[in-house]
């Protein structure tokens, strides 16, 4: 589809296309109630509770005042729609601001200012330096006579350079007065989201010029969003506007992304729905048959058999179903989501995160994944601008088979090279002209300076070095380029400039020397890109040596290359190069196409080297890393032997014999496929060994693997824990994380540029580096960070933390829920499985959204060790890694928890009051009051440690049990009047209670007692170092050491014993089984526990499988 933009002449399209009304709000104010709604009922659980919210509307059938469930639901809907009316509030102000800037826009030839939501496809805008471009514009005209000007991109992709747009050249030189009566037709494609794309052509009508078709590309036009700088004013004309701009239809919510604690979350509450309706079906088969056979021989309990309607036999099981829906705790999604939004503020309020140089904070973009952090196996790396600086600085280069900067370590100090050039040698000169002429570097004089503009910092290293050497690039237009070479200006026409893109790994410009009117190509670009379209008669070798040489030093390489073209031969090439590019649709494929008729045997004339440092921190903090268990992947667009000389020194591959490189090769399907069964070989015989052995494979093979080997491919990514990915393409990178999240791994991407993008999406958790390459990357990832140094404290750290609570919290969410509805069972059991309820609505109710509430949200602070504790001893992340914390067994046991606490709660109470005289209501209130204090000693009992808040949240909360229902006991409605004051007064009461928390918690904790005695795990042997040092510090001896068989040796303690693994840190009633740890198909961990030191140790093996 096309579409076609008449300049200045809105009369031909009238009403065609949508005007620049930016709205980029969810709701509007008549749909905002049905739309959210529609949106909060869409999710199972809210269906489901709305569904027992509308039973408990039937008065036969509801145990309990509908209000009960009602008031929760309300409660919940209406803090998730006030959130999303507040955030598309924000929305909106944003939108009127934008619409309401005043614009110039010219009308019938005279120029007026309107409004930018009034400006129309086809109208001429007029911007001043410093405006913000308010839609998608084709540049027209600037105050520079060359049509050039300089926009800031950074709203759009990140990147804060400037980049020059340039006018379309029939345009070029055109007065304001007849840039106002311009007149022509654009045709462009339909409107997409490709900032780096706009294929299109523009035709101006007589008397401007004939009717002759000029190709428009991205550099053409200016993109809603960017801003003018350094540039007087500039014209343009609109052609995508409102939402239909490539950055309006950019915007949108990112795909949702599922942590492995939501998934895990999702099977339980499944499996606690089933038990839920086999509850419900026993229940109330059982209360039927009670109520066909038992009910008769009870006077005040006989039903009139008789008069019985169809639907009486489901009575009892709805009231059973009412009853037991607060199995699934309906405030289970607002607590995790609240809770994360915590954990998300942490990170972004980390000042050990913040780095100082950029001025950088780590920003947490998704509050919602941050337990996933805890959980990476594989991190998926870029290298330069994410491991490196990407602060480039040429170093070496190879000219006419001389290597210069061998004997310096600096090719700008070799004064050989200098010598050279102020002796004119023919191939330095041609080396430097290709540095200088070969780039889309614009200088910029800024206080008499002359500096460069670059959009790719090896470009700017280039133009740097080449300036050094007397080869000044003093100006950049659309048609040609200035160069001073020692005093004597040398001017190129640019005639065509083939542009770089990921699939050529190449540039070319084709110019012609003012000087002598000969036509010029001069190329640079990747060696294997370059090499292969040399002259077949030059001799290549002695710069493939250097270029092999320089790279293994870890330096970027490129070649540079030239070419003496006929007249006649570019002017033949240059009509199928203007077709190709004048192309709407296809342009890339075509223009491609058209450019390697041109590049061919071209003269090499060297290689250059430019050296990019490793950031602070990279090799420990991937040390570290390692030492937790995750693999790395290092996926870089560099050459083969660049990057391993990298991951040499990142420590991503340890030097013989601890570690071993195999090279996975080949320029066809079956030598690919011999290279991986190699491998493959290789892998599997040493899988029982200690050696740490990493892969090396290139763009072309890995691509013929992910065609045709696709299952060896992913066989070895599961046995590799390295891997060095050479020459991929952003698609491949993507492609890759995909194939390790088949693997069933959680993984993590980290990158810095655009080129990332994809990748970071991808994964299961995204990183950004906010780099030199802009914020694109950082934008749309799930979290920015200043440094790569900073990832072992995101995941060590925060990602842990996040983990351990998110875990503790869903579990005890479901556990006290269950509590509540074991009780009104046991109780069924007592009044003639009826489903009658126990509680009264009010209790119900509170006990959800306030009394369990409050105590465990003070968790959120809760750590079991010292951060110092955890960045020493970084093994510990295999208890996340593997979800330790929260599995089926883990759940058994607070299902377990649940169901004795239960028993204890209602036992005791029938028991404590069968001889005393009371109502149904202060038995109630009894039991209601064991629960209660219950939740005072489970939350103390798994946190770790106790601040303020954590006190006053607990035991404050106690307190006002109290407090509100002696408020409410003075109500005389709501059936609990003087409820508090008669049973406080009895001692039985505060006996029940006693009872109910002495055997309540008595087992729990000696069962925590022995196995952080007896049987501990690696956690429980930090802590007790944890608090020797604290009493070593204080002063206090201790008497004896809690765990007495550390300091006996009677067992070994390791992740991978038995005996070690019988519990975490929430782990309440769990036995070891094997589902309590992941697998990991034929990996295992080895390292060896050894308790040296209060601060450090290591791990035995420890096998983590995984599904095949």
């Amino acid at each position: 589809m096309k579409r076609f933009v008449y300049i200045n002449d809105g009369d031909l399209s009238p009403g065609v296309y949508c005007n620049n009304k930016i709205s980029n709000t969810k709701y509007t104010l008549l749909n905002f109630l049905p739309k959210n709604l529609w949106e909060q009922f869409s999710r199972f659980m809210n269906k489901y509770f709305l569904l027992i919210a509308c039973l408990q509307l039937w008065p036969l059938i509801t145990p309990v005042n509908p209000a009960s469930t009602w008031g929760p639901l309300i409660l919940i809907f209406a803090v998730s729609a006030t959130k999303e009316a507040w955030d598309d509030y924000g929305r909106y102000q944003l939108d009127k601001q934008a619409n309401e800037r005043n614009i110039w826009v010219v009308k019938k030839g005279v120029k007026t200012r309107v409004q930018a939501q009034d400006v129309q496809v086809g109208d001429i805008l007029w911007l001043r330096d410093k405006d913000e471009v308010p839609c998608d514009l084709v540049l027209l005209g600037t105050s520079e006579p060359g049509g050039v000007c300089f926009v800031e991109t950074a709203a759009i992709d990140g990147e804060t350079d400037l980049k020059t747009r340039v006018a379309p050249p029939p345009c070029i030189g055109l007065t304001s007065d007849l840039l106002h009566k311009i007149k022509g037709v654009i045709e462009c494609p339909t409107p997409d989201k490709d900032i780096r794309r706009f294929d299109a052509n523009m035709r101006l009508f007589p008397p401007f010029i004939d009717n002759d078709f000029c190709s428009l590309t991205i550099n053409n036009t200016l993109l809603q969003s960017c801003f003018l700088r350094n540039t007087e004013w500039a014209c343009g004309v609109a052609v995508y506007t409102g939402n239909e701009t490539k950055l309006g239809l950019s915007k949108g919510l990112p795909e949702p992304k599922l942590t492995a604690v939501d998934h895990m979350i999702d099977k339980l509450t499944g499996a606690i729905f089933l038990f839920q309706i086999i509850v419900v079906i026993i229940l109330g088969v059982a209360g039927n048959a009670w109520r066909l056979s038992e009910s008769q021989k009870i006077w005040y309990a006989k039903y009139s058999l008789k008069s019985s309607s169809w639907y009486e036999f489901l009575v009892i099981p709805l009231r059973f179903e009412l009853l037991c829906s607060i199995m699934i705790p309906i405030s289970i999604k607002v607590s995790l989501d609240l809770v994360k939004s915590v954990y998300s503020k942490f990170i972004d309020w980390d000042l050990q995160m913040y780095d100082e140089k950029t001025d950088t904070p780590a920003v947490a973009t998704n509050t919602g994944i941050s337990e996933d952090l805890g959980q990476v196996e594989y991190i998926l790396t870029d290298k330069t601008g994410t491991l490196t600086e990407n602060i480039m600085a040429f170093k070496r280069c190879c000219i006419n088979r001389i290597c210069y900067g061998e004997t310096t370590g600096d090719a700008l100090a070799d004064p050989t090279l200098l010598r050279a050039v102020h002796e004119h040698v023919p191939e330095v000169i041609k080396f430097l002209k290709v540095m200088a002429v070969c780039n889309t570097v614009v200088p910029v004089k800024s206080h008499g300076i002359l500096l460069y503009k670059a959009q790719s910092q090896d470009e700017e290293a280039l133009v740097q070095a080449a300036a050094f050497l007397h080869m000044r690039l003093i100006n950049r237009t659309a048609s040609g380029v200035d160069v001073d070479f020692l005093g004597s200006m040398l001017q190129f026409e640019i005639l065509d400039v083939l542009e770089f893109t990921s699939d050529r790994k190449r540039m070319s410009v084709i110019v012609r020397e003012l000087r002598s009117r000969k036509i010029k190509m001069l190329t640079k670009g990747a060696d294997e890109t370059i090499l292969p379209i040399v002259h077949p008669e030059q001799q290549c070798r002695p710069v493939i040596d250097a270029v092999e040489r320089y790279s293994q030093m870890g330096l970027r390489t490129m070649c540079v290359a030239w070419r003496d073209l006929e007249e006649e031969e570019y002017s033949r090439w240059s009509v199928k190069f203007k077709e190709a590019s004048s192309s709407v649709t296809d342009r890339e494929w075509k223009v491609a196409e058209v450019c390697q008729l041109i590049e061919t045997n071209l003269e090499l004339l060297g290689a250059t080297a430019i050296e990019d440092k490793l950031q602070e921190g990279v090799p420990e903090t991937i040390q570290t890393l390692r030492k937790a268990g995750i693999n790395f992947w290092m996926l870089t667009g560099d050459k083969q032997s660049t990057a391993i000389q990298i991951a040499r020194s990142c420590n991503f591959v340890l030097p013989e014999p601890e570690g071993q490189l195999l090279h996975v090769q080949g320029r066809t399907q079956q030598e690919v496929q011999m290279s991986l069964e190699r491998v493959l070989r290789t892998l599997r015989m040493s899988s029982t060994e200690p050696k740490d052995i990493a892969f090396v494979i290139d763009g072309l093979a890995l691509e013929i693997a992910l065609k045709h080997n696709k299952e060896d491919f992913e066989e070895l990514a599961m046995l590799s824990k390295t891997a060095i990915c050479c020459r991929v393409t952003p698609t491949q990178k993507a492609q890759l994380v995909e194939l390790v999240k088949r693997c069933d791994y959680r993984t993590l991407a980290i990158g810095d540029g655009g080129n990332d993008v994809r990748m970071i999406q991808a994964a299961h958790v995204g990183v950004g580096i906010s780099g030199r390459e802009g914020l694109q990357a950082a934008r749309a990832a799930d979290f920015s960070l200043g440094k790569f140094r900073f990832l072992k404290r995101l995941i060590l750290v925060h990602g842990r933390y996040s983990y351990n609570r998110t875990a503790f919290l869903s579990q005890y969410s479901v556990y006290k829920s269950l509590l509540i509805c074991f009780i009104q069972i046991f109780f069924s059991f007592v009044s003639g499985v009826s489903g009658t309820s126990l509680f009264n609505s009010f209790s119900l109710m509170a006990y959800n959204v306030v009394y369990t509430s409050i105590p465990v949200m003070t968790t959120v602070t809760d750590k079991d060790l010292r951060e110092e504790t955890v960045l020493q001893n970084p093994q510990i992340l295999y208890f996340c890694q593997a979800g330790r914390l929260i599995n089926p067994s883990t759940f058994a046991g607070w299902f377990g928890r649940s169901l004795y606490h239960a028993a204890v709660v209602f036992l005791v109470t029938i028991h404590v009051y069968a001889n005393e005289k009371c109502e149904l209501e202060e038995m109630s209130m009894v039991a209601f009051s064991g629960c209660i204090w219950l939740q005072a000693f489970v939350v103390p009992l798994e946190m770790n440690m106790f601040t303020s808040i954590q006190v006053i949240g607990i035991f404050g909360n106690l307190v006002m049990f109290y407090i509100v229902n002696f408020a409410v006991s003075m109500v005389k409605w709501g059936g609990m009047h003087t409820i508090m004051y008669r049973i406080c007064s009895q001692p039985a009461y505060w006996f029940a209670v006693l009872l109910i928390v002495v055997i309540g918690m008595g087992p729990v904790f000696a069962l925590k007692y022995f196995r952080f005695v007896y049987r501990p795990n690696a956690i429980n042997v930090l802590q007790h170092f944890e608090r020797m040092a604290e009493l070593a510090s204080s002063g206090t001896a201790a008497t004896e050491s809690p765990l007495r068989s550390l300091e006996k040796g009677s067992i070994p303690l390791s992740v991978s014993s038995p005996n070690a693994e019988l519990g975490s840190v929430y782990e309440p009633l769990l036995c070891d089984t094997p589902s309590s740890s992941l697998k990991r198909g034929g990996v295992t961990y080895s390292t060896d526990f050894i308790p040296s030191s209060p601060s450090t140790f290591t791990l035995s093996p420890y096998s983590r499988f995984k599904k095949n």
